[in-house]
């Protein structure tokens, strides 16, 4: 007798394959320059490698506390107080996670029920909305300012609702490369003051900002710190994406509810790699000399940008430059994507890809994280356009 299984009713159902995935397969297929998906192509400091050797020889290799490797959390929170000027509790109030989409996801399901809202700025990074999706939650898309990518406050408030029961933002932000000013975190403050709502300060990019800009995290102003989860990723900072290794930052109480899912989900992250990243970051000249690299890499990338038909955008952090397209092609962004990758040799990430209605603005956002070969030679492409 054969068995047949019950259709999947997907909790997901208009979830297919990331537009990351895609791209990388394309630009593989075409031996295209693969600036599409946000990952260096450079190894990281030798140094790093060693102390996750050193860590195994030493036999860290069982199981760490579920909240993490207490010298790491001492660190991370000597980095944050030494930046942002807000002391938290190494015991009670970070937590390791395996990477920053964890991180996203676990505070997203800590804290959001069944019709809830969930406030999204887009054009914002693909696991957002379902992560809402997956708490269920209702996602409520609110669009940065076209052009600018600045956060739009009239839009925000008017969105919030009895049933808001939290706010995304991203800064730097991906895919745009804008960094939120004081003024505009200020702003956010005030307009969370009178409410309930819990944010969630996506600042993997934190240590990539350019031309003298700060970063302005979360953790530095009170009225928002009280009510984040500030989450942070060592794969962006120490160019080890495939590591999965990041953190969040929050409130006691906010950190309780955060690890009864965490300790559920993942229980705990990468033993050696937790002490490796303890020893490692006792020196602060990586991530505090981070913003000078890669901004000498944008100002490569945009110089050479400069002698093609593509209209550059601003670019004051993360490691994206987005630029306009129109005067090259009439394409949509994910044809035109589809077209560079398959005629001119270089992969790119349509913004659309960004928004749940794919709004089009013929912007395409390339990552600069690599090597200056690499960026030289899709440049070279480039310039032909």
């Amino acid at each position: 007798m054969t068995m047949s299984c019950k259709p999947i009713s997907s909790k997901l159902p208009n979830v297919g394959t990331t537009i990351f995935s895609v791209m990388s397969a394309l630009a593989i297929e075409k031996n295209a320059v693969n600036l599409g998906q946000g990952f260096p192509d450079f190894d990281c400091d030798p140094a790093l490698i060693q102390a996750v050797t050193k860590a195994m020889q030493a036999g860290f290799n069982q199981y760490p506390p579920m909240a993490g490797v207490l010298a790491l959390r001492e660190v991370i929170a000597s980095k944050i107080a030494a930046l942002y000027n807000h002391v938290y509790s190494v015991t009670d109030e970070i937590t390791v996670t395996a990477g920053a989409t964890q991180a996203i996801l676990t505070a997203i399901l800590a804290v959001v029920h069944a019709g809830d809202e969930v406030i999204v700025l887009e054009p914002c990074y693909d696991s957002y909305v379902p992560n809402i999706e997956l708490a269920g939650g209702i996602p409520v898309r609110v669009p940065l300012t076209p052009g600018t990518f600045r956060p739009d406050f009239e839009r925000i408030a008017a969105a919030i609702t009895p049933k808001t029961r939290a706010i995304i933002i991203n800064s730097p932000h991906n895919p745009s490369g804008t960094v939120w000013t004081r003024q505009e975190m200020l702003q956010l403050e005030a307009l969370l003051e009178p409410t309930n709502m819990f944010l969630i300060s996506d600042e993997v990019y934190e240590h990539m900002v350019f031309d003298g800009h700060s970063h302005q995290s979360a953790s530095s102003y009170p009225g928002l710190a009280e009510r984040a989860f500030v989450v942070s990723s060592f794969g962006k900072t120490f160019h080890v994406t495939g590591w999965k290794v990041g953190y969040v930052a929050a409130p006691k109480a906010l950190s309780h509810e955060f690890r009864k899912i965490h300790q559920f989900n993942v229980f705990t992250v990468n033993t050696p790699v937790q002490y490796a990243l303890a020893d490692y970051m006792r020196d602060p000249a990586p991530y505090l000399n981070l913003s000078r690299f890669y901004q000498q890499k944008r100002d490569l990338f945009r110089a050479g940008l400069t002698q093609s038909r593509f209209k550059l955008l601003p670019c004051e952090g993360t490691y994206f430059q987005s630029v306009d397209y129109a005067a090259i092609s009439p394409l949509n962004e994910a044809e035109f994507c589809k077209w560079l990758t398959s005629e001119v040799g270089v992969a790119a990430i349509p913004t659309s890809a960004f928004y749940g209605n794919s709004f089009d603005q013929h912007v395409v956002r390339f990552c600069f994280a690599k090597k200056s070969e690499t960026l030289n030679n899709a440049l070279s492409k480039l310039k032909t356009l």
